[in-house]
């Protein structure tokens, strides 16, 4: 599995169910690397997105403690029941989205973490786990600084070790 992710200086990542930031070069970056994937998220995620439906073009899974939730995807209640629905599938085909519960749970299950960081320390109440801090894993790939809008970030890919 793989997990990609959009974080600020102290690794946060969202603030009252939204996104930090929105960057049209980090939106174009998640779509190349989750177009035609599996993608896994929270039932809050789902419901951040555009209209609160599922991103096309992508196999997307939720993952809710909410039994009778329903949305136009897969829909699993726990850990153990999405790894069966994902066993058969290609790890490397399959992208956790968020959002910090659900990024908890799986990233013991992530080889790869694709990791868009800003450079700047934001208003945020949901975290990601800094794998700076994280001896298992190494910094395998480092872009050039970008601007948007004001904000400066860059791609930085993650492997386990």
């Amino acid at each position: 599995m793989k997990a990609i992710v959009v974080v600020d200086k102290n690794w946060g990542i969202g603030r009252d169910k939204k996104l930090l930031v929105h960057l049209p070069g980090d939106l174009k970056y998640f779509k190349e690397h989750t177009l035609g994937k599996t993608i896994v998220m929270g039932r809050e995620t789902l419901e951040s997105l555009p209209g609160g439906r599922p991103l096309l073009n992508r196999n997307n899974i939720v993952l809710t403690r909410n039994k009778g939730y329903r949305a136009d995807c897969s829909i699993c209640h726990s850990k153990e029941e999405l790894l069966k629905m994902v066993k058969d599938e290609n790890t490397e085909e399959v992208f956790i989205i968020g959002g910090e519960k659900v990024y908890k749970q799986f990233l013991p299950y992530c080889d790869t973490c694709y990791v868009t960081k800003i450079d700047k320390t934001l208003d945020a109440d949901k975290f990601f786990y800094n794998l700076d801090e994280d001896e298992n894993f190494s910094v395998v790939y480092e872009s050039g600084v970008i601007e948007e809008d004001g904000t400066r970030y860059k791609f930085v890919e993650y492997r386990r070790k």
